[in-house]
């Protein structure tokens, strides 16, 4: 009888990558989905769903990723102050002109990534800038072509 053992890796035993996407241009949700498998280490052979075995990402160009449809104008960020009637809300399309336009791939990212104390672990290998300037160039981050891998993923 051929027996075969489901390989688990520990966290010692883990090498990660570090990638560089440049968001410009890319639809957000598809975005997204493959940053929070990345991150995760899904893409990995030796991925083990308990230790964070992802990648580092990079995401440049923040200010310019897209949302299709009306999703820029009818999509809202809700949240509340903690005072009674407080609270607030902002479109897609005002945060991405705002100040912190970064916040909008992380929050979709982070709503992707499992809840907990590993899913917070997973977040902090996430780095999101809104131009193209990084500081992560010591890394030596490969180039991740995500609009290449399906056409539906960039906007032309």
């Amino acid at each position: 009888m051929l027996t075969t053992q489901t390989r688990s890796i520990r966290p010692a035993d883990v090498t990660k990558n570090w990638i560089v996407i440049d968001a410009e241009g890319l639809v957000l949700g598809r975005l997204a989905t493959l940053v929070a498998n990345r991150l995760r280490g899904k893409h990995k052979a030796t991925f083990t769903p308990h230790v964070d075995c992802g990648d580092h990402v990079v995401i440049v160009n923040a200010r310019k990723v897209v949302v299709t449809g009306n999703k820029a104008e009818q999509s809202v960020f809700y949240w509340h102050t903690g005072f009674p009637g407080g609270i607030k809300g902002r479109t897609v399309g005002e945060r991405l002109a705002g100040r912190y336009p970064e916040r909008v791939i992380e929050k979709a990212v982070e709503r992707m990534i499992t809840r907990g104390p590993l899913g917070r672990e997973q977040m902090r290998n996430l780095h999101v800038y809104p131009d193209a300037e990084h500081p992560h160039a010591g890394q030596q981050p490969t180039v991740f072509d995500v609009g290449a891998l399906n056409r539906k993923n960039k906007v032309i």
